[in-house]
């Protein structure tokens, strides 16, 4: 594992596809992923994610989406006991919410943030804590690695072109030097990756 210069990692987390890109051109349409978003392996890349983590970020849209889905996991007959111990973590969690046009938080243990997202972490890594874990929030992911403040680069990849829509990596990026800390494949040919940042 990499050493860590400072007390909180960053970890950001996507999922993708082959062509790199993270929605469709539709990005509410996310019948692409569901048929690997189940499987052990991406069920089993999320628990290694939020198990370490107190702190969630997330942008606004994503944020809506999230807690207006995963609490009712909680309880749900049938649901994979992975699923509802996530949706039980994002509930009980400390929950930053990156929003210029929110102005109160309809969610418990939630803080909605109107400044850069780099400026948020910063102020997040001066404080005490694990993690601080972003979940599918492409915002917020391409800030930080712009500003090159991931620590951990956690990719879901998917055997799937989508052909259009948004890409995650942008042109211009800092050049930056990762160590792979994890890789395991799935029978439906997904693959999960954790990258460390070397510093």
């Amino acid at each position: 594992m990499t050493e860590q210069t400072s007390g909180r990692r960053v970890v950001t987390n996507m999922s993708l596809s082959i062509d790199g890109r993270y929605a469709k051109t539709d990005p509410l349409d996310m019948s692409w992923v569901l048929p690997y978003a189940v499987t052990d392996v991406a069920r089993d890349h999320m628990v290694s994610l939020f198990e370490p983590a107190t702190t969630a970020l997330l942008g606004r849209v994503n944020a809506e989406g999230f807690l207006g889905f995963w609490p009712t996991v909680i309880g749900m007959e049938g649901a994979d006991p992975r699923d509802e111990a996530f949706a039980k973590w994002l509930v009980d969690t400390d929950k930053v919410v990156l929003s210029s046009t929110l102005t109160e938080a309809p969610w418990e243990r939630t803080t909605i943030v109107d400044n850069p997202t780099v400026d948020v972490v910063n102020d997040l890594k001066a404080t005490e804590g694990g993690d601080i874990v972003v979940f599918s929030s492409a915002s917020v992911i391409k800030a930080l690695l712009a500003a090159d403040q991931v620590d951990r680069l956690a990719l879901m990849i998917f055997p799937i072109f989508l052909g259009e829509g948004p890409r995650l990596f942008d042109e211009a990026l800092p050049a930056t030097h990762w160590t792979l800390t994890s890789q395991t494949t799935g029978p439906a040919g997904e693959i999960a990756l954790i990258y460390d940042r070397n510093r």
